[in-house]
């Protein structure tokens, strides 16, 4: 009667032992280490995505500085920044509010 072993269904080249640890290498290295390629996939996502917020925040501080140094160098815009934002008005005008009916949904929104 013939005897098979175990060893004999595996194919030759993955009964070599260089073969079979650069695998189990390969194995740990991709997927079992700390810094395994998941990780790293998901790291490089993040990462992406911090530095889009890095640059819509820097455009949004140019925007701004842009805005103060108008506000700060000419009463004029001053005084339309105040009118706009804050609906300041002088003593003797009267004001009024024009609404789109968008604006006006959030505004019952907040008062409710």
């Amino acid at each position: 009667m013939l005897k098979v072993r175990f060893t004999d269904k595996i194919p030759p080249v993955l009964r070599n032992k260089y073969v079979l640890t650069s695998l189990i290498f390969a194995v740990w290295i991709l997927l079992l280490d700390s810094s395994n390629l998941v990780a790293r996939f998901r790291e490089m996502r993040e990462l992406r995505n911090l530095n889009n917020e890095k640059e819509y925040y820097l455009n949004k501080i140019e925007e701004d500085s842009k805005k103060l140094r108008e506000l700060r160098t000419d009463d004029r815009n001053l005084e339309k920044f105040a009118r706009e934002q804050y609906k300041m008005k002088r003593p003797d005008e009267d004001l009024y509010i024009v609404l789109t009916p968008h604006e006006d949904r959030q505004i019952s929104r907040k008062v409710n």
